[in-house]
């Protein structure tokens, strides 16, 4: 049985590990070089976030901005450096730059903020009234993005293999979405758990990118990452829940190696157990639940994933399995227990391979 302990707070990041030591395998001299500042970057970044995440657990917290009502915005850059937090370059009421990395990341804090508001009646990530910060132009072609668990950290990417990072608001939500779940169910990031724990984060990624767009779940390419894969890259985006692994298959960066299905689940040490692998699996369950309750899908497929990360039967070990079961128990309570809503979500991981209960 696998541990979880130290593990905790292990860093959440948008380039999966497994590509980045695809590139340092294949790739030019110049591009495993920025490889590996970049896997070494992320190892920093873990640090910083579990002193951060110990920090508020005991009580304090290492937050510069107070908590307030409403929407509180700031942008810092660090002028391709590592030194935070860098200078403030924009914030709540200031106009636009001209930037693109600073007024996108600004614009998509903003939506972010407007969609856990406005869809799930939340007060920013932390429900109370947390500011939200972002930090562009993180080191010289860095190749990741991050929620340290204080700033959004965006790398400006290579140009070539990962671009425009602050342009895709379901990355952005994706990221800033860790902030809620830190503060909800606090799932490890190990193994299942932590397969859960990405999910969740495409999950309302995806939703952010339906809120901005006003799509049905119809109408949504159900792909997470699309634009940030460079014009060399054979790929359309970093990851699909309506098709798991298929989103690039590309020389360099391999194949998607997601799974749909539990028949397929990666077994693995690596990437903290495959936690951006075996995410495939809920995501779909997600898809497919969302597809056939139709409408906008953070209405309805989206509040029983949200009340289940409230839950309070949810902990930090939670798997596969456990976390279904409780989805149809949610669903049972907004819905009814004889609900067309209910059976959904039941048929949806049963399709998966996860067998749960209506009963």
């Amino acid at each position: 049985m696998p541990t979880f302990k130290g593990h905790r707070h292990s860093l959440q990041c948008l380039v999966p590990p497994y590509m980045l030591r695809n590139i340092v395998e294949k790739g030019t001299p110049q591009e495993r070089t920025l490889a590996l500042e970049t896997m070494s970057v992320d190892s920093t970044v873990r640090s910083m976030r579990a002193i951060s995440a110990e920090m508020q657990a005991g009580g304090r917290s290492t937050s510069m901005v107070a908590a307030s009502n409403g929407n509180q915005r700031a942008i810092f850059d660090v002028k391709n450096k590592f030194d935070l937090p860098g200078t403030v370059v924009r914030s709540e009421g200031d106009p636009p730059t001209g930037d693109p990395a600073v007024d996108q990341a600004f614009e998509a804090l903003g939506l972010i903020y407007e969609f856990y508001n406005e869809v799930y009646r939340r007060e920013s990530l932390d429900d109370d009234g947390l500011p939200l910060r972002a930090v562009v132009h993180f080191g010289e072609r860095h190749k990741n993005a991050y929620w340290n668990g204080e700033f959004m950290l965006f790398g400006d990417g290579d140009g070539r293999i990962f671009v425009n990072y602050t342009a895709a608001v379901d990355v952005i939500g994706h990221e800033l979405t860790h902030g809620v779940i830190a503060d909800e169910a606090r799932l490890v990031y190990l193994y299942q758990a932590g397969a859960l724990n990405e999910s969740i984060a495409d999950v309302f990624g995806i939703l952010v990118k339906q809120y901005k767009l006003k799509q049905t779940a119809d109408k949504s390419d159900w792909m997470i990452g699309e634009g940030v894969l460079g014009p060399t890259v054979k790929g359309t985006a970093l990851r699909s829940l309506k098709e798991p692994g298929t989103a690039f298959d590309d020389p360099l960066l391999g194949k998607d190696p997601q799974p749909g299905h539990m028949k397929d689940f990666v077994q693995t040490a690596q990437d903290n157990g495959g936690v951006h692998t075996n995410s495939g699996i809920p995501n779909h369950a997600f898809y497919l639940l969302a597809t056939k309750l139709g409408g906008f899908a953070w209405e309805k497929a989206g509040r029983i994933w949200y009340e289940t990360l409230r839950d309070q039967r949810i902990r930090s070990t939670t798997g596969f399995r456990a976390w279904a079961g409780r989805t149809v128990v949610n669903a049972g309570n907004l819905y009814g227990v004889h609900s067309a809503e209910k059976q959904a979500v039941v048929e949806a991981w049963n399709e998966v391979g996860i067998k749960v209960s209506g009963s």
